[in-house]
């Protein structure tokens, strides 16, 4: 599991992302029962999610933030990443965002997918 602990802060929110492989939709929610483990993780406003499953196909989980999974996935194919579950965080700050709620989803992706390359 790879966390990047704050990526960035907008108006009070602040986001996170993490991330790791998985197999299969019991893979995933493994994955999102472990990370919830760490009490900031389980308070969060929303814990959106995506994966591309080479026997399940493309799943997505908004947690409350929607549109959320549909932005991570997407990133997503475009990476080609498949079998690898991605995590973007929100801890609402008491300010409505807008549109740039989705902005920063993508990224908290990008900040993940750089730093997965740089490990890889």
């Amino acid at each position: 599991m790879l966390k990047l602990g704050e990526v960035l802060r907008d108006r009070g929110s602040r986001y996170a992302v993490s991330g790791g492989p998985v197999q299969g939709r019991a893979g995933v929610e493994a994955f999102l029962a472990e990370l919830k483990r760490e009490k900031r993780y389980a308070k969060a406003t929303h814990n959106s999610w995506a994966c591309l499953l080479s026997e399940g196909g493309p799943q997505k989980g908004d947690d409350g933030e929607a549109g959320a999974g549909a932005v991570i996935l997407k990133m997503l194919e475009r990476a080609g990443l498949v079998d690898h579950v991605v995590v973007v965080t929100r801890w609402y700050g008491g300010v409505h965002l807008g549109g740039d709620r989705f902005a920063h989803v993508v990224t908290c992706v990008r900040a993940y997918l750089d730093a997965q390359n740089g490990a890889g």
